[in-house]
């Protein structure tokens, strides 16, 4: 009797979990939807930090910029103060902006969202953190095309409403042929009901050796309709 009984709350725990998974990922596509929807625009301050090698101390370039998003046009940048390696500002810094522009274009900005549409997800069982202070569970993710920019990790979501907390995993392809395996890991908050970016970092090793590029985010004035 006690085998039959343990035998039915396992069937019955599989579909629960199931639908459980189903459940935080449709709350992960609807808060993504959500925010393009609402968020109408936003400024923010990005500090962005090269360290070049074994000198994690000392910068080798960095920038500080500017960032107005504007829905239906996207980002736009501008420059606010820069130092450091002319080669890492022109060929490491100015590229990493372009391709936040370009993959912040209205037509294609969908392509790179955390949705099931992209990635395939699903959650792991009893793995949870608290992060911002709220309790976050992970969600596993693997992109359905490589692309430098969608990355093979973990999100961490808050599964009450969807909103993600930290991403944390290895870009699905390498930008160049010169760039190795880049590990990123970006955290976020909740402003005005959406998550924004606060910290960012990535980390490479390359042909011209181990690269790390941290931004941090700040000042923030956003408009939600």
């Amino acid at each position: 009797m006690q085998a039959v009984s343990l035998a039915c709350v396992i069937a019955l725990a599989r579909p629960m979990a199931a639908q459980d998974e189903a459940a935080i990922l449709a709350k992960i596509d609807a808060m993504t939807q959500s925010r393009y929807q609402h968020v109408q625009e936003f400024t923010d301050t990005e500090h962005y930090v090269v360290y070049r090698g074994a000198d994690q101390t000392h910068p080798a370039a960095q920038m500080m910029v500017r960032v107005t998003y504007r829905k239906g046009v996207g980002k736009g940048y501008q420059v606010l103060s820069q130092s450091g390696s002319g080669l890492i500002l022109r060929f490491g810094l100015k590229p990493l902006l372009d391709n936040e522009k370009e993959i912040n274009d209205p037509a294609k900005v969908a392509e790179s969202w955390f949705t099931t549409a992209n990635y395939e997800m699903h959650v792991q069982p009893g793995q949870t953190r608290v992060l911002e202070g709220r309790t976050c569970v992970a969600v596993t993710i693997k992109p359905k095309r490589k692309a430098p920019n969608m990355i093979d990790g973990t999100l961490w979501v808050d599964p009450a409403d969807g909103a993600i907390l930290e991403v944390d995993g290895i870009a699905s392809k390498a930008p160049s042929i010169f760039a190795g395996t880049t590990h990123m890991l970006r955290d976020y908050t909740v402003m005005d009901g959406y998550a924004q970016a606060t910290h960012a970092r990535a980390e490479s090793r390359g042909m011209f050796g181990k690269t790390v590029v941290t931004i941090e985010y700040s000042e923030y004035k956003v408009d939600v309709k």
